[in-house]
């Protein structure tokens, strides 16, 4: 995929725009055209190649998402280099002890990550973003604008990049961090033949069109999209002005995040095309308010670090689902599901993770979550394993349950165990209503999905914002309980 986006850059309407902007005056602008994408990638892997990275080198990149970002992807592809993503939400102190099991040769990053790490850095805690000192990685260079106190550039070179070294389907070729603590850091390892299989599924799934318009900013959207020949822009960060994006350009396909979604919702954004969605959980209640909002169709896209995507399912047919738990689809082609002993939901396929850094390769995914399969092989979630609520002495999985609390006016919901101060625990549901939302008629449309969780019943019910954290903005269930704990002991 990555071979044929950089064929299809140079070859298919080079003048064409590849990566829109929405000015704050309404106007659309090219950020950069695809003849112009493909010769930043050949400057990048030139500039790599004159610093002496080959084959096998480990380039960490901390630069926000958009055309420099995937011109290094580009690049790093080009030279065999196995790219290292930093991500800012991950805390210093565990990004640090990650970066032991796979040491850069050279960090490339952008003004704002440099300012995270540096001077910017109490102020971006206040966001949940913090970088190590870059430089006690590795060598740092700068990508982009160059602010003062920032690391030398990295200029695009002029000379042209090396070819292509031939390497075997199971080379590295990106390194995500994922869960794990200090002690025991987890590294999830893609090779080049494993993320072109899951780029291939993004493709086949979403099926982008020639000359057609694609909001969204991630690596997963930007490749097949400029691939197919659509033009891509990215989304903007204030709902407001993501509404007038919706508004003015007419998507053919539109990719955000849940929360991202409830805020342009709150905004009065209006969608078109279809509408994609995942990196947390997405009710059949958000899905329907998309597809009320204009949307053709609504998506929630069920993937992880080590296996994206994994399956998907259109909103007609999650709200058909009456049973419990969290339908997520049917396991897309190439991939395949069992569950173990214990309830847990493994994958493997073709664009499966190769190993963890430092382990030994393994086929298996052990998701983490708790699942069953229905008779015609779809995925239904019943939650996170370690999520798990002990009261009287009984196991109470929260994803069985909440679905059935996202009713109409219900923004968020999630079910926490709160210390009982005997060795039990107290399951508590803390419900976000959507604005506008009366709280005593919430509370007594609650009554009924309340009454049919029989002895999977809270015991209290809060209203309150749910704690969102990490990088896709997930549930905070630690901060959740905590909140409650606090709550329930006033």
């Amino acid at each position: 995929m990555l071979d044929r986006l950089t064929h299809a850059l140079r070859t298919d309407h080079p003048d064409r725009p590849a990566v829109l902007r929405h000015t704050r005056l309404g106007t659309v602008r090219p950020v950069i055209r695809r003849g112009e994408l493909a010769d930043l990638a050949d400057g990048y892997a030139a500039a790599l190649h004159a610093h002496g990275l080959g084959p096998g080198a480990t380039v960490g990149v901390a630069v926000r998402p958009g055309p420099r970002a995937l011109a290094v992807m580009l690049a790093a592809h080009r030279l065999g280099l196995r790219i290292a993503v930093l991500d800012p939400t991950a805390g210093p102190d565990v990004l640090a002890a990650r970066l032991t099991l796979a040491r850069p040769d050279l960090v490339l990053a952008d003004a704002a990550a440099q300012a995270v790490a540096g001077w910017a850095g109490p102020l971006a805690r206040r966001a949940d973003l913090a970088l190590p000192r870059l430089t006690a990685l590795g060598p740092v260079a700068t990508l982009g604008r160059r602010l003062p106190g920032c690391a030398p550039h990295l200029r695009p070179a002029g000379a042209t990049p090396p070819a292509r070294p031939d390497g075997g389907p199971e080379t590295d070729a990106v390194i995500v961090f994922t869960s794990g603590t200090t002690a025991r850091p987890r590294a999830v390892v893609h090779t080049r033949d494993g993320l072109a299989a899951g780029l291939r599924t993004v493709a086949d799934l979403v099926d982008p069109r020639p000359g057609t318009v694609v909001l969204g900013g991630t690596f997963f959207v930007l490749v097949p999209a400029l691939a197919a020949g659509a033009a891509v822009v990215l989304p903007a960060r204030r709902p407001a002005a993501l509404g007038r994006q919706l508004a003015r350009l007419d998507p053919a396909h539109t990719y955000l995040t849940p929360p991202q979604l409830r805020a342009a919702l709150a905004a009065g954004a209006r969608f078109t095309g279809r509408v994609w969605t995942g990196s947390a959980p997405a009710d059949a209640a958000l899905l329907r308010r998309v597809k009320q909002s204009g949307a053709h169709q609504a998506w929630s896209v069920y993937a992880l670090t080590e296996l994206f995507p994994a399956a998907a399912v259109e909103e007609a047919d999650k709200s058909a689902h009456d049973g419990d738990g969290d339908l997520v689809g049917a396991p897309l082609p190439g991939v395949r599901a069992r569950i173990a002993t214990g309830g847990e939901l493994l994958l493997t396929g073709p664009g499966a993770r190769h190993r963890y850094l430092g382990e030994d390769p393994d086929p298996w995914v052990r998701t983490g979550d708790r699942a069953a399969l229905t008779p015609d092989g779809r995925i239904v979630l019943a939650g996170r394993l370690k999520d798990m609520v002990l009261r009287r002495a009984e196991n109470i999985y929260p994803g069985l349950y909440e679905p059935a609390l996202h009713l109409p006016g219900v923004e968020l919901a999630v079910l926490v165990g709160v210390p009982a101060g005997d060795g039990d625990e107290r399951l508590v549901a803390l419900v976000q209503p959507a604005p506008g939302t009366d709280p005593r008629r919430l509370r007594e449309a609650l009554r009924g999905p309340l009454d049919r969780m029989a002895a999977a019943r809270p015991d209290a019910v809060l209203f309150g914002e749910v704690p969102l954290a990490g990088r896709s903005r997930k549930p905070d269930r630690a901060a959740a309980a905590a909140h409650c704990a606090r709550e329930l002991a006033r």
